[in-house]
């Protein structure tokens, strides 16, 4: 069965081998990096933990979450929605984020690792701001898609 790819020519659906499944949607290639993730890393990671902000409120506005699949990426952990763009490394995963802390804009880079229990080993950074390691447990796709960021805009509608 022939594909096509985002770089245009068309590709084999064996060819994908170890590529995770979320790249091909609708028979079509959809990838928003040249890289595909690998299989071992793609889809959901439910975050249980943090070293800077611990872990009270870390589902404060849903379930801690973040996907890694190459295509609309989200993250949700305490007050944070972010979209996330993600490529793969030699040694796992790296990602930029920009969305909202409550609803102020933020932004900021990450990094996974699989560990050898299975679980991931993460770091996310806040641009000009706190970093934290955490650490994430694959899950399924939420039931419900994770909110788009509030717009600061957003902060001021609600008062009046």
């Amino acid at each position: 069965m022939e594909r096509e790819c985002r770089r245009g020519g068309p590709v084999n659906a064996t060819a994908f081998g170890p590529l995770c499944p979320s790249a091909v949607l609708n028979g079509t290639m959809v990838s928003m990096s040249d890289e595909e993730i690998p299989r071992e890393y793609c889809g959901w990671w439910r975050i249980i933990e943090t070293s800077q902000w611990g872990s009270d409120d870390i589902d404060i506005v849903g379930t801690a979450l973040i996907s890694l699949t190459g295509y609309a990426d989200r993250l949700r952990m305490f007050v944070l929605l972010a979209y996330v763009n993600c490529k793969p490394t030699k040694t796992g995963v790296s990602f930029t984020w920009q969305g909202a802390w409550e609803y102020d804009p933020v932004s900021g880079t990450g990094s996974v690792r699989l560990r050898k229990d299975g679980r991931l080993a993460g770091k996310i950074k806040i641009k000009n701001g706190d970093e934290s390691t955490f650490v994430a447990e694959r899950t399924t796709e939420p039931d419900e898609p994770i909110p788009d960021p509030p717009s600061y805009r957003d902060k001021w509608r609600r008062r009046w």
